[in-house]
Order: structure tokens, then C-alpha cells, then sequence
């Protein structure tokens, strides 16, 4: 048996109190991942009222029905007339259906929620009968819906259409209270069934939710006796499904554990292990591919421990290690499913994690804020170094601080990051006591969470470590884009391992960009790093050696060099150059954070009349011919860099003469599309490039 979206972001709050928990930032309802979301930039989907308890219809694009109107769905006209009677006052169900063996259901009759008469019912054998009153009325408001096929389109017009009602109307205050109009979302359905569990009573969850979310008393979508009959119907269900799932899990995991053998019998290069409570049934289990392992030697400076996601059903937690390549892609290098989130079981992780990769350890771990990882990784891995992904901070923010500051929150997020560019640490402390202080956050638990773990996160902290540059936007959104996949794919957990596997092959199959930027500057330096670097490295190079130029530069009587930009845009740089030994440092750390110089650097040498960069200064992750990558030209893979540049120069030549007239643009085209069928008939004896 399958089950969908068995995974979820981790809500779970890190400072510690079970009962405060993430909402991020974009997530409105909820945080599963489906299908659909990779498929988001193609697929236009549309959400019913019935699911989310929204409308495709606002009050200002509702007006009274009238006979004659068509609708392209009888869905479509339902939610219409549904609109129309909330902003009128009145709720709606459905009566009857008609259908036919050839048209089908060709008849829908919409009618107002007090239309009709209760029918008298039986009297229960019991000694007080509950007497419950009627809402129905008899109301003779109403909306008649016929089918008709024109054409072989199918459309449905408004045959029948009355809005004389014998009852009162509400007003918007009372119509809200409706039962079609109240529901419950999902977000607030998992944060119901987790207070319950708990063991909160059904009125303190109500006030909870009211106070999470900031609404006056009974101003929530729905009323406590829909909390209670929501809880009432769980725990039936939760009840019969606590048995299966424990039973699920246990063969789904083994089923995985034995995918995890087989994989191992065929690839002797695969690494797994696993652990086993009294019962021998698995808890933790963690997976390593040979291919990764290879790559770690060379690019496992820098490691990003993700857990963001994790299975309610199956009750684990993911974690998926990810390195950053030559080419500035992430890289899979192993994957690890946890029973829970303590120190113990991310230890394990680590151990197990470390073991794979031959006992050596990264220079520095990214990962989320979470207490157990912190402690963990400052057992097991006292030499590395521990950054905070600040995006994982940020996200947190309006979690934080939103219902606390209410409308000044924008303006304290503004202040945040502002205070996150502090040059030194100096800076760092007196803005931010300035910051809690202005607003009113001193004995905040989150605001003295973020100021505990400041060394992990804040940029002036943590500018000596070398991250690569795994804190850029797009290798976030590579990593992300990566984690999607994998959980979007599996619906029980032994298809996890092929999933996995599946999106990391997927991910070698993109094609880093083999072409170089053109130079712009013409000096020595940017010629000698085009020949040496990979492209990736080389544009973020020459980024910096384009900007270099902005910069004045002043000599020291004691020898180091002051670096300003010209409009004295940002603080001074102070950069220590030493000619005999070919040593460069600069005050912004820049390259002892990323491993390529920085623009005052490169200022300091082209002053000092330095044409070439020292080789030092060229790391060997960030080159082109490496190890890992001469083992795969071995193999007949990576070997078309010139080719592929002197085909973009072509193209680029191409272009511009085919653009300068009509009949030039035809004319290539035609050919064009000409040369790629006979390209294609060529037998694919010596590829290039290989999948």
C-alpha cells in the first residue's frame, strides 16, 4: 500500500519548546511537496473552495445569476452561485441530479440551504429524545443548471434562476458561521492533531490558534465544536492507523535495508549501515554511492548537511549530505534516514557518515539551527567548522518576531539586515543590542537563541571559514531544487533508495557551462586564470578583477596597504602583500571564505605591477583538470572543453550575421534546421559526452 506526501517540512521549532513550531515564509496551507510543485513552471493548477476553503471568486466579480448564463463546468457554477450567496447572505447545497444513458448527469438543481422540509424522523427508544430544530423552511431560492453539447463542446446554462427567500438574510459576521463556509485547512489540521495529542483540550486549542495567528476571539475560520468533531473523527482513524503504520514502517525499512545488500553485492564500492533496537527492527539507516565517495576526496572541504524534510507516517527523519563540485553544482555524497532528531541519532549520522568517506573530516559543515545537530557535530567533529545557512535563519524571522512586533516587523527585518553586513564583531555586538533593545526584545526566547548561536551565522563570525560558495542563491536553490525531486517522488519508503539515486544521475546528466565569459579586461591575471580555472571559478574571478578597478589604493609607512572604493561606498580593506614569498591577505577574508581573491587583492597586485596571480592562489577544487575530473576523461568523458568553445564561438558569429537582414535570418534557419536532422543521422560512434 502506497501513501502520498509522506513527506514534510521539519516544523519543529530550535529553541526547544515542543509547542512552538516553523511556519516559512511562501507556505501558505502547507508544506507537503507533490509532483506538481517541479512541475509548477509549466502547469497552471487551480484550487477549489472545497479543498482550502478559499474561492475562485471575490465579491467584486459576483453578480445575481440570471437565466441564460453559461458556465463552462457545473463545478464551475456551483462555486459561482456559492460566492454569490455568501455575499448575500445565505449558504447553498445540492438537490437533485438528473442524467440520461447518451448526455449523462444533464440536470443540476443548486437550491438555498433552508429550501425544503425535514422529514420526520423515528424517535430514538430512549427516555429523553434530543428534540433538534429544523433550519429548512421551505426557502424557494434556487439555481437549475442544464447540460448542452454544441458542437462536441459541452457547456452548461442557467434554466431555472429564483432569489426570493422567506427567511432572513445574515450579515457578513454571521454568514462566515455557516457550516459550508467553515473549514479547516491542513495546516491547522496538523497543528490541531499535534496540540491533541499533547493533550490540550479542545478550548485551549481554539485560544492557541487565535493567539498564533493574531485574530480577535471567534474570528476563526471555524468554531470550536468543528475543532472537536475534527479531533472526535481522528482519533478513531488514528487509532486503526497506529498499528498499520508501525507495520508499514517496520517492512518498508527492511525492504529498503534489503535494497541497500543487493546495491552492495553489484557496486562493491557502495557504503551502507544501519542500526537495530532489542527487536531487531531498523532504526537508523544511512547510504553512500561509490561515484560520491570519489568525489568527496577531492570536494569534501566543505559539507551541507540537509534535514529539512521528514515522513510523518513512517516517523524519520532525512538527511541528505551534499558537496559543492569544480563547477560550483552540488553533489550527492550520502543520505541517512533517523528515527529522531536528538544528539544521539545525528551523531550516529556524522559517525557513520565520516566512516563512509575513509575517516576524513570537512573543514566545515553547513547545516539548519537545531540544538542536537550543534552538539553533535562539536563531539564528533571538534576540528570543523559549524555555519548556519543564513537563509535557514532568515525563513524563521516572521515565525519569530511577527506576531510580537506586529507592524513593525517589516521594519526590525529591515534592521536585521542591515546588521548582518557589520564589518567586525565589534559592529556586530553594538547593533544588536541596539536592535533588541529598540524593539523591545530583550527577554525574547528567540532573539537570545539567535544571539547564543552568533557565531555560526553571522557573517562577520563566520568570515574566516571556508564555505566555497555554498552560500550563494543558486547553489541553495540547486540543493533545493535537488530535495524536491527526491521527495516528491517516492510514495513508501523502499523506493526511497532509487528515488535517490534517480535525481543524482539526473543532476550529472546537467552540463556544467563549458564556455568562458569573454575577457574584459585584457590584463595577464585574467588570461592566466581563464587557462586555469573552470568556467564557474573564472566568471567569479573575473567579476572581482573587473571591480578591482573602482578601488584607490594607499600605501602604509609600515607596509600594509589601505584599499577604499572610490565613492567610498563600504568600509576600508587592509591587504598585507609579501613579494619574496608571492603571500597575499586581505582584511575582508574573502578568500580564505571562498577560495578565490577578492577585488582588493587584485587591486593591490595590478598596483604593484604583479601581472600574473600567485599559483597558490588557485586552488585545486576550483581547476579545471583535477583528479576526479582526469579519472573521467579516462573514461571518454569531459574531453570536448575546446570543441565546445570554438562550436559557441561559431554560433555567436553566426548569430550576428543572420541578424543583420530578414532574408539572411530565413535563410539560416532553413539551413539550420537542415544541419540538425543530418546531425542526427551521424552514428554516435565517439560522443563527446556521455549520459
Amino acid at each position: 500500500m502506497s501513501l502520498n506526501n509522506i513527506w514534510i517540512r521539519r516544523q519543529q521549532c530550535p529553541c526547544g519548546d515542543w509547542k512552538c513550531y516553523i511556519r516559512f515564509e511562501g507556505d501558505e496551507s502547507s508544506c507537503l511537496v507533490t509532483k506538481s510543485e517541479l512541475d509548477s513552471s509549466t502547469t497552471t493548477t487551480t484550487t477549489t473552495a472545497t479543498g482550502t476553503g478559499s474561492s475562485l471568486y471575490d465579491n467584486n466579480t459576483v453578480f445575481m445569476p440570471y437565466v441564460g448564463q453559461i458556465f463552462r463546468t457545473d463545478d464551475e457554477a456551483f462555486e459561482y452561485y456559492s460566492a454569490f450567496a455568501r455575499k448575500s447572505g445565505f449558504s447553498i447545497r445540492k438537490a437533485r441530479s438528473t442524467e440520461s444513458q447518451n448526455l449523462g448527469v444533464y440536470r443540476r438543481d443548486f437550491v438555498c440551504y433552508r429550501s425544503g422540509f425535514n422529514q420526520p424522523r423515528k424517535k430514538a427508544n430512549v427516555e429523553h429524545p434530543r428534540e433538534r430544530k429544523s433550519v429548512r423552511c421551505g426557502c424557494d431560492a434556487k439555481l437549475y443548471l442544464t447540460k448542452e453539447v454544441v458542437d462536441g463542446v459541452t457547456h452548461w446554462f442557467v434554466s431555472q434562476f429564483s432569489n426570493v427567500h422567506n427567511h432572513e438574510l445574515l450579515e457578513d459576521d454571521q454568514v462566515r458561521l455557516l457550516p459550508a463556509y467553515r473549514k479547516i485547512r491542513q495546516s491547522d489540521q496538523d497543528r490541531i492533531l499535534l496540540l491533541s495529542k499533547a493533550g490540550f483540550p479542545v478550548n485551549r486549542i481554539v485560544k492557541l490558534l487565535e493567539l498564533e495567528k493574531g485574530v480577535q476571539p471567534g474570528q476563526l475560520p471555524f468554531i470550536e465544536k468543528d475543532v472537536r468533531n475534527f479531533v472526535r473523527a481522528c482519533k478513531k482513524s488514528v487509532q486503526e492507523n497506529d498499528a498499520f503504520l508501525s507495520e508499514k514502517r517496520e517492512s518498508d525499512t527492511l525492504e529498503l535495508l534489503e535494497s541497500c545488500k543487493a546495491l552492495a553485492e553489484r557496486d562493491m564500492d557502495f557504503a551502507y549501515d544501519c542500526t537495530s533496537d532489542e527487536n531487531q527492527k531498523v532504526e537508523n539507516l544511512a547510504w553512500a554511492f561509490g561515484d560520491s565517495i570519489g568525489a568527496y576526496s577531492l570536494f569534501g572541504d566543505v559539507v551541507v548537511f540537509d534535514t529539512t524534510y521528514r515522513s510523518i507516517p513512517y516517523g524519520l527523519l532525512l538527511g541528505v549530505f551534499f558537496g559543492i563540485d569544480n563547477h560550483g553544482k552540488a553533489i550527492l555524497l550520502g543520505c541517512v534516514l533517523l528515527q529522531d532528531e536528538t544528539c544521539l541519532s545525528f551523531t550516529w549520522a556524522l559517525q557513520t557518515f565520516v566512516r563512509f568517506m575513509r575517516g576524513r573530516h570537512p573543514q566545515t559543515i553547513l547545516t539548519d539551527m537545531d540544538t542536537g545537530l550543534k552538539d553533535a557535530i562539536a563531539r564528533e567533529m571538534p576540528n570543523t567548522h559549524h555555519v548556519v545557512f543564513m537563509w535557514h535563519i532568515v525563513s524563521k524571522l516572521a515565525s519569530w518576531f511577527s506576531q510580537t512586533l506586529g507592524s513593525h516587523y517589516d521594519e526590525f527585518r529591515a534592521g536585521f539586515e542591515m546588521f548582518c553586513r557589520a564589518g567586525n564583531i565589534d559592529e556586530f555586538e553594538q547593533q544588536w543590542n541596539l536592535l533588541v533593545t529598540r524593539f523591545g526584545l530583550v527577554p525574547d526566547r528567540h532573539a537570545d537563541l539567535l544571539y547564543s548561536c552568533r557565531a555560526s551565522w553571522s557573517p562577520c563570525y563566520i568570515r574566516e571559514h571556508f564555505v566555497a560558495q555554498t552560500m550563494t542563491p543558486e547553489f541553495n536553490l540547486s540543493i533545493d531544487s535537488f530535495l524536491k525531486r527526491i521527495v516528491a517522488g517516492p510514495t513508501c519508503m523502499q523506493l526511497l533508495l532509487e528515488e535517490v539515486s534517480a535525481a543524482a544521475s539526473l543532476a550529472k546528466q546537467i552540463p556544467p557551462r563549458f564556455t568562458y565569459p569573454s575577457l574584459k579586461t585584457c590584463m595577464p591575471m585574467e588570461d592566466q586564470a581563464r587557462g586555469i580555472l573552470t568556467p564557474y571559478a573564472f566568471s567569479v574571478l573575473q567579476n572581482e578583477l573587473v571591480l578591482s578597478v573602482q578601488y584607490a589604493v594607499s600605501e602604509m609607512a609600515n607596509g600594509p596597504y589601505i584599499v577604499h572604493h572610490f565613492k567610498k561606498m563600504e568600509g576600508e580593506c587592509c591587504v598585507i602583500w609579501n613579494p619574496e614569498n608571492e603571500e597575499i591577505q586581505c582584511s575582508c577574508k574573502e578568500f580564505e571564505h571562498s577560495g578565490i581573491l577578492c577585488r582588493h587583492t587584485l587591486r593591490v597586485l595590478t598596483v604593484k605591477n604583479c601581472f600574473l596571480i600567485p599559483e597558490q592562489y588557485f586552488l585545486l577544487r576550483w581547476r579545471q583538470e583535477s583528479p576526479h575530473v582526469a579519472a573521467e576523461n579516462q573514461n571518454g568523458q569531459g574531453i570536448g572543453d575546446d570543441c565546445a568553445q570554438t562550436f559557441h564561438s561559431l554560433t555567436e558569429t553566426l548569430l550576428t550575421e543572420s541578424m543583420i537582414c530578414k532574408d539572411r535570418l530565413d535563410y539560416a534557419n532553413q539551413e539550420l534546421s537542415l544541419l540538425i536532422d543530418r546531425v542526427r543521422n551521424v552514428a554516435p560512434a565517439n560522443c563527446l559526452y556521455q549520459p
